[in-house]
């Protein structure tokens, strides 16, 4: 369940009668619990109270009481050893008319009436696995507001399909607006009544609804008529409550859907609603689900949070607009100075969705300008902080027309926050006729046309394939000179997600520019148009990203286009999760990268999360992979760069599955042939070698063919590989057929080897290989080097290899993807004296023998960030001390420090250094 979903169902709840003996069974079952986890805990199989109530372990502690009892049944569960031993990370107690409840963890606690526990909804929103943040808990409004609306939609378009077609969608989505737009309105003294809209609608329609959309549609009719005009235009005067809106809102058809009973009372529960509370920043994402189909099942999973947003806005502008408000003081010709400049500020999304980053940019700067105006002594001065200057595209119709009324509505609530109702009701109406957020395909429109460098509007130029489609014919309200900030959250969409269009988008693009362009996620398409953008302007653009685009093949594909046309990395944050509403859901893995003109800002700034702290450090240079240091392309190399062993991949089978035996099967063959036993190796591949599947694989030289032949089961397998190669369509894979106990490609050594795994988790600290016995077989597309060496180990389970693996071989999905010619081929490593090689070998066999020492535990129980056993960690970190000392004296502080000191060896061995010597192994 997601949290709209979630609302609905407590809402739902609290409306019901009270059941003092199913109240718990049904709170639990309004936040996702299955029927057969509460048939355990009714039962008592995996109930733990010990207070008569309900107590699901490692959740909450429920109990419900006698009337006035709530607070010493909330004591006696905070008190009860049985909420200790389960656990609990919440306890409750209510009695039909209190209700009480407690984070146990932060301390945090609700007491409400028991019908309002609903508006609280989100307190509790962990017990469904939904990690939130505290904008989220405190705007429980927004969620059930889009809940309302998206009940409303869904039943309109039931009782009114064509209205849900392709020809009427902008139609029902503007509809939409509309009503949010009134239903905002009345709440906030725009409208001269409180509940006008609603009231209206629930008095002048026939409670069978027969009329309502008659009467809405008048409604929308008088809000596009000035008051004087109205008579003539035949509107009834009970509509001249209603105030002349104009602005677009209300232009064009005032045509409304049909309603039934049933879409006439959801309407009028979501007027009841106190829209008051409205967040536009959060409001818009989540309205913006409301009409799309593909994402109406995912509705509030949409929002942004705030401390996110401005991970990206506070380094781009809002820390430096800061800065100079400190260093203004009261010096009201500095702050004057400061006012100024930004009233010519302007922020661009070009990817703005429902408008999240826009009205933040837009709050964030008008409550800087209120502190100016308060030290000037201008409080109730008006804003010369234009919304026009938030400009945005959008490709979704109905939010890019959502995005310009949460610009609309910020700027009101800004008003009242800093000049009072009466002023901000002065200025609010009618609303502005410009439309400054253009629908359309960003990586098609031309974007000098929609956020020009200065002066004189110009008219949109798009690719004729995809016409801009809302109204903006004419920009022509722009401000002289002054800065342009462009930022978002484009959409990533990795090359095998892109459909045919958006593949046509970035050939149109990189085409001529960049051979490998195919390779490229979407994201790039944004980047690359930030790049030419800022040729033309005086522009700063910071966007979110996947790691795609600053790690792997990507890097050396669209970098040196960026940073040739005369750009820089301005700033950046590495790694972090971008997470959301859904239920657990632990967000992609996301950077930002901010670009500007080369020499625009002369220090740079990397930041970097660990363990929910950030730390800013400075740089001279930000290279593409978003480390400190020289502009630097890690390319593919055939051989390994500091002299190490060869990585090979691992062999492939092609056998129809003929040469691979399962752990029964092995077993079988071993007990009527005990000496088959030099014929049957382990064969690991990827999850083999992590999870500890146990598979298995005949293993058969030339010289023994003729004595492996002579066993019956094994020559049947044999000749059914034969057979099944034959048939290929494959010349290569018939040619095989002859020899059907190889490996296709084979690379097999009958020598301990080492495996190294072809995709792991993000998740774990160090990359995962292990050292095999002779007989094994390393499974393509698992890798192996074929030597035993236990400082090999040392190297490839080291922070050192994994930050750089990390940084230079991309990842599959959000796992890191190993690629033998362009990770474990270009790892720098320093020169090792014979003493650091037999430091680095002990290290590698203490990793070893602390994993034996918990056999039989997996590598993947084993790497597990939160249980990794004591004794293994205190192998890796003994390792890393001494490889890290190799490289700079000391342990590095970060995966920052690492990856800078390796791009720093690494330019230099590549610097027409001739290559080192390979090692050889040790005996």
């Amino acid at each position: 369940m997601n949290a709209v979903e979630i609302e609905e169902a407590v809402s739902a709840l609290a409306e019901k009668p009270f059941d003092r003996a199913e109240f718990a069974y049904a709170f639990l079952e309004a936040f996702g619990n299955k029927e057969t986890t509460l048939k355990r805990l009714r039962s008592g199989a995996s109930n733990k109270s010990d207070l008569g109530g309900v107590l699901q372990t490692n959740n909450i502690h429920i109990a419900t009481c006698d009337p006035g009892q709530v607070m010493a049944t909330l004591q006696a569960l905070r008190a009860s050893p049985a909420t200790a031993r389960g656990k609990a990370k919440f306890i409750l107690s209510t009695d039909g008319n209190s209700f009480e409840a407690e984070d146990l963890a932060s301390g945090e606690t609700v007491a409400c009436t028991y019908r309002e526990f609903p508006d609280h909804f989100g307190f509790f929103l962990p017990l469904a696995g939904i990690t939130t943040v505290k904008q989220i808990r405190e705007s429980s409004f927004d969620i059930k507001a889009t809940g309302r609306l998206n009940r409303l939609y869904v039943q309109l378009l039931k009782e009114n399909p064509e209205w849900g077609t392709a020809a009427r969608r902008l139609d029902m989505n503007h509809f939409m607006a509309r009503l949010i737009f009134c239903f905002f309105a009345e709440d906030t003294d725009i409208f001269s009544r409180p509940k006008l809209f609603a009231s209206t609608v629930q008095t002048m329609s026939a409670s069978d609804s027969s009329n309502t959309h008659q009467v809405i549609s008048t409604i929308f009719r008088a809000m596009n008529v000035k008051i004087a005009d109205r008579a003539a235009a035949g509107i009834p005067r009970w509509a001249d409550l209603f105030p002349y809106v104009n602005g677009g809102l209300f232009s064009g058809s005032p045509e409304v859907p049909r309603f039934s009973r049933i879409a006439r009372s959801y309407l009028l529960h979501i007027g009841s609603l106190d829209w008051r509370k409205i967040n536009p920043d959060i409001f818009g994402s989540m309205i913006q689900a409301v009409a799309e189909d593909e994402e109406r099942g995912a509705l509030g999973m949409h929002y942004t949070s705030v401390p996110n947003i401005l991970k990206v806005l506070n380094p781009l502008f809002l820390d430096d607009l800061r800065e100079k408000l400190t260093e203004a003081g009261d010096n009201p010709r500095k702050l004057l100075n400061l006012r100024n400049r930004m009233a010519r500020i302007r922020v661009f999304d070009p990817a703005c969705g429902s408008g999240n980053f826009l009205v933040i940019a837009y709050k964030e700067i008008r409550a800087i300008e209120a502190e100016i105006n308060r030290r000037r002594g201008e409080a109730d001065r008006r804003t010369e902080i234009p919304v026009t200057n938030f400009r945005g595209i959008e490709i979704r119709d109905f939010a890019a027309e959502i995005a310009r009324l949460a610009l609309i509505i910020a700027e009101y609530q800004c008003d009242v926050l800093y000049r009072g109702q009466k002023e901000a009701l002065q200025a609010f109406l009618p609303l502005r006729a410009e439309n400054w957020i253009t629908c359309g395909n960003a990586l098609r429109l031309d974007w000098l046309s929609v956020c020009p460098p200065a002066g004189a509007g110009t008219k949109l130029q798009s690719d004729d394939l995809f016409p801009p489609s809302l109204n903006e014919a004419h920009i022509d309200f722009e401000n002289e000179g002054g800065e342009t900030y462009v930022c978002g959250n484009p959409p990533y969409l990795g090359t095998k997600k892109q459909n045919k269009e958006q593949k046509a988008d970035l050939e149109r693009l990189f085409g001529d520019r960049i051979a490998g362009w195919k390779s490229l996620d979407y994201v790039a398409g944004w980047f690359i148009k930030s790049a030419d953008y800022g040729e033309h302007t005086n522009s700063i653009s910071a966007l979110v990203t996947t790691n795609s685009i600053c790690q792997g093949v990507m890097v050396s594909i669209l970098w040196p286009v960026i940073l040739g046309s005369g750009n820089e990395i301005a700033f950046a944050r590495t790694s972090f999760k971008w997470n959301n509403l859904a239920s657990r859901n632990a967000g992609v893995t996301v950077a930002i990268v901010g670009i500007c003109k080369a020499g625009r800002r002369k220090l740079k700034t990397i930041f970097t999360e660990s363990d929910g702290i950030t730390t800013a450090s400075i740089a001279a240079n930000i290279n593409p992979y978003l480390v400190a240091g020289e502009n630097i392309f890690v390319s593919p190399r055939s051989s390994q760069i500091s002299g190490m062993p060869e990585m090979l991949s691992g062999d492939k089978m092609t056998d129809g599955g003929n040469l691979v035996l399962s752990f029964r099967e092995r077993e079988d063959l071993l007990h009527s042939y005990p000496e088959t036993s030099e014929f049957v190796g382990r064969l690991v591949g990827g999850q083999e070698l992590i999870k500890g599947i146990l598979r298995y694989a005949l293993v058969i030289p030339d010289a023994k063919l003729r004595e492996a032949c002579n066993v019956p089961p094994i020559q049947r397998r044999l000749d059914a590989v034969a057979a099944m190669r034959s048939a290929s369509p494959k010349l290569t894979t018939q040619q095989l057929a002859a020899k059907p106990h190889q490996f296709d490609e084979s690379r097999f050594e009958k020598v301990r080897k080492i495996i190294i795994a072809q995709l792991s988790s993000e998740n774990r600290e160090y990359y995962p290989c292990d050292l095999v016995p002779d007989i094994d077989v390393a499974m393509a597309p698992s890798l192996v080097i074929y030597q035993s060496d236990a400082w090999l180990i040392s190297i490839l389970a080291s922070k050192m290899h994994a930050a750089w693996i990390s940084a230079v071989c991309g990842k599959f999905e959000t796992r890191y993807r190993y690629s033998s010619i362009l990770g474990w081929n270009t790892f720098p490593l320093p020169t090792l004296t014979e003493k650091n090689i037999a430091d680095l070998a002990r290290c590698g066999e203490d990793i070893l023998l602390a994993r034996q020492a918990h056999f039989p535990a997996t590598i993947a129980d084993l790497y597990d960030p939160d249980e990794m056993p004591a004794d293994l960690r205190a192998a890796h970190e003994r390792n890393d001390e001494v490889l890290e000392r190799i490289y700079i004296g000391r342990r590095f502080r970060n995966d920052t420090e690492r990856l800078e000191k390796l791009f720093e060896l690494y330019t230099k061995m590549t610097g027409g250094q001739s290559a080192p010597k390979k090692r050889k192994a040790n005996a």
